[in-house]
């Protein structure tokens, strides 16, 4: 047992290595045996308070051993991810919440992806919101949404949104309509997710209506995304998409139509590419042109 000297205030012990290691030694053979009494707050506060131990290994022990716990460490680490002084009690307490994926953790979740000074106590926190899954889809969609937040957040929470994939299709769909574009552009990317997971025709449609777009960002992000599923029946869409009044399109959509592959777009690429004013665009519509006959080739003397 710690000595009374080094009580620390709500009844939390600043450990000597040796003491931690008894510490660990004793909850691992406790969840191994199942005897650990998950309603013990004062030793839940004391793992939580070990993620601060100077060796890595020892706080990846811990963190796996609260994620065995689950649901009732999740208090403490909360309080630890909020309110800690320690930057790496706060990246460990929230990699540990990656562990045990609460729904009731987002808020603070969220909290710390915007306001902690920590980069990596931000990173971990977006982490956990993706692995905590739809719970946090709203939270995320937010986040995007919000003029208030740096790009390099918002590209957190799209990140996030992506990887949750079909487990956020029920809020991604609806936000599809969404009056914000990067909101948009991010479902999108979602969708592309789900598409992978899930390969519905109502998926795909998604994407391709997405094509004309009123947003550039959305436009140029569906265009990507089915020329990265390699969606034929997109081909005629993207054709469309190569005459459209903004050239970033027109790029997108011949990069799209490289990626796919398909034969009947080279006379439509060549058209375009004699219509073609902006070098930039030129450049990709010849690269296409030319990848889309080598393929060809190829499969011919196959």
């Amino acid at each position: 047992m710690p000595n009374a000297e080094t009580q620390a205030g709500e009844g939390v012990v600043h450990l000597s290595q040796a003491e931690t290691d008894a510490l660990l030694e004793a909850v691992s053979s406790q969840l191994a045996q199942d005897t650990f009494n998950p309603n013990d707050q004062q030793l839940l506060k004391q793992m939580v308070e070990s993620l601060g131990d100077s060796r890595g290994m020892v706080r990846l022990s811990f963190a796996e051993a609260l994620g065995d716990i689950g649901k009732p460490a999740t208090p403490f680490l909360l309080d630890a991810l909020a309110n800690h002084p320690n930057p790496v009690v706060r990246r460990a307490s929230a990699k540990t919440l990656t562990l045990i994926a609460d729904p009731q953790a987002v808020p603070t979740l969220v909290n710390a992806l915007l306001n902690d000074e920590d980069t990596v106590v931000k990173g971990s926190a977006i982490g956990a919101l993706a692995r905590t899954g739809e719970a946090a889809v709203p939270a995320l969609l937010e986040i995007i949404a919000s003029p208030n937040h740096p790009e390099s957040t918002k590209g957190h929470a799209t990140w996030a949104l992506a990887f949750i994939g079909a487990g956020a299709k029920e809020h991604v769909y609806k936000a599809i309509a969404s009056d914000s574009p990067e909101v948009r552009a991010a479902v999108v990317g979602t969708i592309a997710k789900i598409a992978q997971e899930e390969p519905e025709e109502g998926v795909f449609n998604i994407l391709v209506d997405a094509l004309g777009d009123p947003s550039e960002i959305v436009r140029c992000e569906a265009a990507a995304v089915l020329g990265n599923l390699t969606y034929e029946p997109a081909v005629p869409n993207l054709i469309e998409l190569l005459h459209h009044p903004d050239w970033e399109s027109r790029k997108a959509a011949a990069l799209a139509l490289m990626k796919i592959g398909d034969r009947t777009a080279i006379e439509p690429l060549q058209t375009a590419l004699a219509e073609e004013k902006e070098a930039t665009v030129q450049a990709v519509i010849k690269l296409a042109i030319s990848q889309i006959e080598r393929l060809l080739d190829e499969d011919f003397w196959e």
